[in-house]
């Protein structure tokens, strides 16, 4: 059953119907710093396999999006987020985190994270800290997965 928030007169939804695959795939392939290229099949199980909100506008569409990586107890990564050009400065940002906060498959978790370059004001007025414990945390990065 999708959980649907309204705000501001725009829809939060994260029914799988609802979300339209093409636009999310043009803005995280080609206006991210985080994802840029990444190919459709790729974005396309990502999506699928994870928590996925589309914030809906009559008369425009798809105007917004957040994927939440979780297994919906313990832990959650909010990655994603992003406002077309078009709507930015409106607060959308700021409601694609109230839905998040209070969706009922993403309380009760130990750790949610996420990564920004740019947006640190935002996320903190929701409790985001800088991370903690680095010294416990290990990584594989290939930067350039997508390139071969």
């Amino acid at each position: 059953m999708s959980v649907e928030m309204t705000l501001g007169g725009v829809l939060f939804s994260d029914d799988p119907a609802l979300f339209d695959g093409d636009i999310a795939h043009h803005w995280i392939a080609g206006e991210s710093y985080w994802a840029a290229g990444i190919p459709r099949d790729v974005f396309d199980k990502a999506v699928a396999h994870s928590l996925t909100v589309g914030a809906h506008e009559e008369g425009a569409g798809m105007i917004a999006m957040a994927r939440v990586v979780t297994d919906r107890s313990t832990f959650g990564w909010i990655c994603d987020v992003f406002v077309d050009k078009a709507h930015r400065g409106r607060g959308l940002g700021k409601a694609i985190l109230i839905y998040l906060k209070a969706h009922p498959d993403l309380q009760g978790f130990r750790r949610l994270h996420l990564a920004t370059r740019d947006a640190h004001g935002l996320y903190r007025q929701f409790g985001f800290t800088e991370l903690t414990g680095i010294d416990r945390w290990m990584e594989i990065r290939d930067p350039n997965v997508y390139a071969r």
